[in-house]
This record gives structure tokens, sequence and C-alpha cells, in this order.
């Protein structure tokens, strides 16, 4: 959909690359602007069942381009003015898979820096390769992580992990990510891992997906009543809703279900 991203949607299942390989797919204004435009765009797609975020080329994504930025503070005033939606464009490149209903899968490998980490944490589920090399960069610039981090990385590590890798900006490799919490696993092909684990995905019922998706990020961080009240609420509409009762029959008819929704 333009020289910075493309999309490819089979079977439900929408192939998203960042296309920026001779740069690492560091983040410019055109790149912002893709990924929020593909976003938009994915919203809209009925039947899409699964995203696959991954990067042409060495890396997932090296972060900010840091040269495209340094005019002052013009150049970037539009990265920050918020919208309706309480998302400024810098942000909505993270947050906005978190709204998507679908899950999002991030396939990460090579650099995976700064803005470019921040876009992975708003990833559902995270599988890296090997070489995954990542870090909260932008202390090394002087600046802090404000690309929805506030927000994605509070619910994956405890809070003197997040700071130690935010007053630091070291750089982890594969292994400590994982233990750390910021990736489900390791595959020598995160790509094809990825793409494996959502074909799994959409065997399963799109609502119960969808509502699966809701509750844990709704819930997550909420109060106990409020996490109690939600699983009732949407356990409700699933029940006896054609979907469910397919799934039902279908594990009993020992065969692949046909979904209605």
């Amino acid at each position: 959909m333009s020289d910075r991203l493309r999309i490819e949607i089979t079977d439900g299942i929408a192939d998203v690359r960042l296309d920026r390989a001779d740069k690492h797919n560091a983040i410019d204004r055109a790149m912002f602007e893709a990924i929020a435009d593909a976003i938009e765009q994915l919203a809209g797609v009925d039947g899409l069942r699964v995203v696959v975020l991954s990067g042409e080329g060495p890396s997932f994504c090296a972060g900010l381009d840091v040269q495209g930025f340094t005019a002052g503070p013009e150049a970037i005033e539009g990265l920050l003015q918020r919208d309706s939606d309480g998302l400024n464009l810098a942000q909505r490149v993270c947050i906005g898979w978190q709204r998507l209903p679908v899950p999002v899968i991030a396939a990460i490998h090579g650099k995976t820096y700064g803005g470019g980490l921040q876009i992975a944490l708003g990833a559902d589920i995270r599988l890296l390769a090997p070489d995954a090399e990542l870090s909260v960069m932008e202390i090394r610039w002087g600046l802090i992580p404000d690309m929805g981090i506030s927000q994605t990385l509070r619910q994956l590590v405890s809070m003197d992990v997040a700071k130690e890798l935010t007053f630091t900006g070291r750089s982890i490799d594969a292994g400590e990510a994982v233990r750390l919490g910021l990736g489900a696993g390791i595959a020598e092909s995160p790509y094809e891992a990825a793409m494996d684990l959502a074909k799994e995905i959409c065997s399963r019922s799109p609502q119960a997906v969808h509502a699966a998706k809701k509750l844990f990020n709704e819930s997550w961080l909420a109060d106990e009543p409020t996490g109690l009240e939600l699983e009732t609420e949407l356990q409700r509409r699933l029940l006896f809703s054609p979907d469910q009762i397919e799934a039902v029959r279908a594990n009993f008819e020992k065969r692949n279900p046909v979904w209605k929704s």
C-alpha cells in the first residue's frame, strides 16, 4: 500500500511487512503514516482473523530514523498532536494494534530498537529469532519512550525491569527478552512460526478469540470486580451463539468447524 509497508491478506490472515529493508525499516514520517493507515485499513476488513507483523531485510525495525527529525521541533510536531481518540501518530502505530479486535503476532528478528520495539510491544504475541536484539533505546538520544510504552510494557515486565531497561538503553538478546517476558518464544524462523500460530488461531471461533483479546486487554490491570464482571458479560454473549454451538458440534463429530461469523 506504500513504499514503506506491504499487506497481503489470505484466508483471513493479514501479512503486514515493514518494507524499508535498506534502512533496517527505520521509522520516518512516511513509515509512521503507512503503519497508521494499515491499521485503519485492517480495522475495516471483513473476515480478518489474525495479523502477522514482520520486517523485510536484516531487521524488524531499528527505531526512529533520527536524521529525518533533526530539522527542529516543527519536524516532529505532527507526531505529537493528539486526535479525538486520545492517540497521537507516534502512539497510534503501537496502540493501534492493541485496538484491533483480532490477535496481532509480531515476528521479530535483527535490530528491534526504540520505536521499533514499541511497535512490537503493541502486538499481542511476539516470537523472536535467535539473532533478535532489543533495546529501549530512547535514553541514548536524551529522550523517553513515548509511543505507548506506558500502556504496553507494564503488562509484560515488573516496574524495576522496565526502569532498568529504560534508564540504561542497553541491548538484550532473544534469550534474555523471553526470560524477562518480552516474547512468547524463540524460533529459527519467527515469521514461519507466526504464520503457523496464525493458522491455529484461525481454527478457533472468531467470536471467542475476539472476546478473549478484549477480556485480557481490559481486565489485566483492572480491579477484581471489573475483571469478573467482564468475564460474565463476554461469556453471556458467546453462550448458545451459532459459533459456540458449532464448536460443540464439531468437537463431538470430530470434524473441522465451519464458523458462521
